[in-house]
């Protein structure tokens, strides 16, 4: 039935709409050598140095189902393992926001950092996010990260030296709750989405450092709740580390504005790129002296 109705909406809107440019020029025949090449080309495709030939869709599939899989406690439903009620789940899930709200109303003053589990201490994320954390710290600041290793080791690590409140939201995964050493204060969710709702709750800035997946999700959720003024857009959202970013927004700049206009020009202008801690906490603090 879809199919129906958009074949007539075509047919309506499309097919009898007055041709207002003229048609383009057939194209030239490409000679058979230079075919042969482009052909050749597409069908490899260059990723990280490696040739991957294209696959069809029955092989990507295979790939895909024998995957590594990583261990996990989730089902296929939502309603399996419920003992036939949902309601003990949606009070689990209520727990979780008011035991988090709970447990965030001690701090006012407050900057979230974001990154990679995956950072060792010798990256410059990693150091960079230690040395933020102890300028912010000396300020006044709670540090709150999501409480794992990496960038949001490094940021703890810079609250606790600089003495001040060092807060981690942390994961319960189905082996573990990764907690790093130097968080001082946690509380564990089980759900991700309630953790990222206290993530971008009501902190004065929020910091993201190199990262993969993760940390990209919550960049544009934070993004797009500033956008929609979900959350105020006078709170900085800061972006260490030029190498990392530039590319992003050099592809929001020329897909997504340039060429498309899926976001307005001054959504752009949401996020600060800079290079270094002592440039970010500039901006932080910047904002801070503007907004009292």
């Amino acid at each position: 039935m879809c199919g129906l109705l958009r074949v007539v909406w075509y047919d309506i809107l499309v097919k009898d709409m007055p041709k207002k440019r003229a048609a383009a020029p057939s194209p030239l025949p490409m000679p058979a050598q230079e075919k042969s090449a482009k052909k050749a080309v597409a069908s490899n495709i260059i990723m990280g140095g490696q040739t991957c030939e294209i696959q069809n869709p029955h092989q990507r599939i295979q790939q895909w189902l024998a995957r590594p899989h990583a261990p996990t406690t989730a089902s296929t439903s939502i309603f399996e393992g419920m003992d036939g009620s949902m309601s003990w789940r949606i009070f689990r899930i209520l727990s979780e926001f008011v035991e988090g709200f709970d447990f965030l109303s001690k701090h006012s003053k407050t900057v979230t950092f974001f990154g990679s589990a995956r950072c060792s201490f010798a990256s410059y994320g990693y150091q960079q996010a230690k040395k933020l954390g102890y300028l912010l710290g000396k300020e006044g600041f709670t540090i709150i990260t999501g409480g794992a290793p990496g960038v949001m080791e490094a940021g703890n690590w810079g609250a606790y030296e600089a003495g001040a409140p060092s807060v981690g939201l942390n994961i319960q995964l189905p082996h573990e709750e990764r907690k790093n050493q130097y968080v001082k204060e946690s509380i564990g969710f089980q759900h991700f989405f309630t953790r990222k709702v206290m993530l971008s709750a009501a902190a004065q800035a929020y910091v993201y450092f190199p990262g993969g997946f993760g940390t990209l999700d919550e960049l544009f959720e934070i993004v797009t709740l500033i956008q929609t003024g979900k959350i105020a857009n006078r709170v900085p959202v800061v972006l260490v580390g030029k190498k990392f970013w530039t590319p992003m927004f050099d592809w929001i700049r020329s897909e997504m504005w340039d060429e498309n206009l899926f976001i307005d020009k001054h959504d752009m202008d949401l996020m600060f790129v800079v290079d270094s801690a002592e440039e970010a906490y500039e901006i932080i603090m910047a904002v801070k002296h503007e907004m009292a």
